[in-house]
């Protein structure tokens, strides 16, 4: 998404550099990586953080390069790939969060409006997702289902 609060465009951030093959100094092989990756993906890790995990304290710059498949395809390779998308599943945790804090503090308006924004981002992943397969066409989001999907 483009900045959306600025009179400008683009997105920040640096570019990978173009690399074709995986380093020879990547300690791990595709099936220790894959191994990895179904690991914690079991303890509940999602796949951005098992990428994260995997460049940083395991040396591998790169999954898809290095086994030939991105974290999320070895994931539902190996079952392990949850039915909610991540980035859906996130948005409804801080909505969740956002809610309980406005239980104990109700005249939080700030808060309030954060709410509000946040559940219209997880109105516009559902509609994407009905859309693209992803989620049965079924699947409504409420607040109270949410803490019961997430808790």
């Amino acid at each position: 998404m483009a900045k959306m609060h600025s009179r400008r465009k683009g997105k920040s951030g640096s570019d990978r550099p173009l690399i074709t093959e995986n380093p020879s100094w990547v300690p791990l092989s595709a099936t220790d990586i894959e191994g990895i990756v179904e690991k914690m993906a079991r303890d509940g890790a999602g796949s951005a953080r098992i990428g994260l995990v995997l460049r940083d304290q395991y040396g591998v710059p790169d999954v898809k390069l290095a086994t030939g498949k991105t974290v999320s395809q070895i994931m539902k390779e190996r079952d392990v790939y949850s039915s909610l998308p991540e980035d859906l599943s996130n948005l409804m945790r801080r909505a969740i969060s956002l809610d309980a804090h406005l239980k104990s503090n109700p005249r939080d308006i700030a808060n309030r409006r954060g709410l509000a924004l946040t559940e219209a981002k997880i109105r516009r992943l559902e509609r994407y997702y009905k859309g693209n397969g992803t989620l049965p066409a079924t699947w409504k989001y409420s607040l109270k289902a949410a803490e019961l999907m997430l808790k």
